[in-house]
This record gives structure tokens, C-alpha cells and sequence, in this order.
């Protein structure tokens, strides 16, 4: 995976972010990642392995016209800009799932895939105030605005601050 676009605003890889810093309504775009084929057929080989995944020929007859990645490349090409430039080591304490995973379109080799997430929701925890909840709305597009991808993720954040945000 040959990553682009770095250093955009919000995502620095050395940015200390906390609870506070996820506000609900911004997006963010994370970054870009470039498909190499074989990289994709060798995944897919270790982990799914179906012929519109790793077999050239049974693909260009199927109803793909060609070998097409894995969704679960696809998502771990995500998650690699979701935990580099979204997350913060400093403050990132797990997930308790996600929903709604879907794949709208195939990826290919060649395929430029940007990152962008939209914060739906963020709260500070009743139970444990020292962390909040953000829900986010995780979308993959391809080089021609086509989503390929969308994910609705929770994420356990801890907070600057003990007390609310006013």
C-alpha cells in the first residue's frame, strides 16, 4: 500500500487527540492509499481465497470483468489510515463494534481509495467520565468519488479533561 496525503489537517500521526477533540458534524478526510494488484491477490490468497479474488481467468468470465479485492483488503486498507490518522495512541482505548458494514462497488488493482470519516455522535460516558463514545460514519472512495465502502464505527476515547465540555 503506497499511502498519500499525510499531513492533511486533524490527522497528523503525531497529533495528541483526546475526546474532546472529535466534534460531532466535522469530517475528515485521512488519506489515500493506492491498490497494488498483487499485493491484493496475495491477501486474498492467504485469506479469501475466491476465484474473483486470485484467479485472473475464472474472473474476467464472471460477472466482475476481472479480479476484484477482497472486502476485507479493502477494510484493512481503511483501518491502516483509521488507526494511523483518526485514532491516537495517547487516547484510543478499544472498540465495541461496528454495524453496517457494506461494500457498494468493487476495488481493483490501479484503484486510488481515500479515506474520509463524518462524526455522528459524540458522548461523554455516565459510567466512566473519564472516556467518551464517538460514533463515526467510515467511508472508502475510489479515484472517481464512487463509495466503495462504508463502516458506522464506535470508538472508546479517553478525555483531556475529567470534567464536560461546556
Amino acid at each position: 500500500m503506497k499511502e498519500l496525503d499525510n499531513e492533511l489537517p486533524f490527522t497528523h500521526v503525531h497529533r495528541d487527540r483526546y475526546f474532546e477533540d472529535y466534534i460531532a458534524g466535522e469530517q475528515h478526510i485521512l488519506g489515500s492509499a493506492e491498490v497494488e494488484e498483487d499485493a491484493m491477490v496475495e491477501y486474498a490468497k492467504a485469506y479469501d481465497p475466491q476465484d474473483i479474488h486470485i484467479d485472473h481467468e475464472k474472473a474476467q468470465a464472471g460477472v466482475f470483468g476481472g479480479v476484484i479485492a477482497s472486502g476485507w483488503y479493502t477494510g484493512a486498507l481503511m483501518m491502516k489510515l483509521y488507526a494511523k490518522h483518526y485514532l491516537s495512541n495517547v487516547s484510543s482505548l478499544s472498540s465495541p463494534g461496528l454495524t453496517d458494514l457494506k461494500w457498494l462497488a468493487p476495488v481493483r488493482g490501479g484503484d486510488s481509495l481515500t479515506t474520509r470519516v463524518n462524526i455522528l455522535e459524540t458522548r461523554r460516558s455516565e459510567s466512566k467520565p473519564d472516556r467518551g463514545i464517538v460514533r463515526t460514519l467510515i467511508e472508502v472512495l475510489n479515484q472517481d468519488d464512487t463509495v466503495v465502502m462504508t463502516i458506522d464505527a464506535v470508538n472508546l476515547i479517553a478525555c483531556r479533561s475529567p470534567e464536560p465540555r461546556q
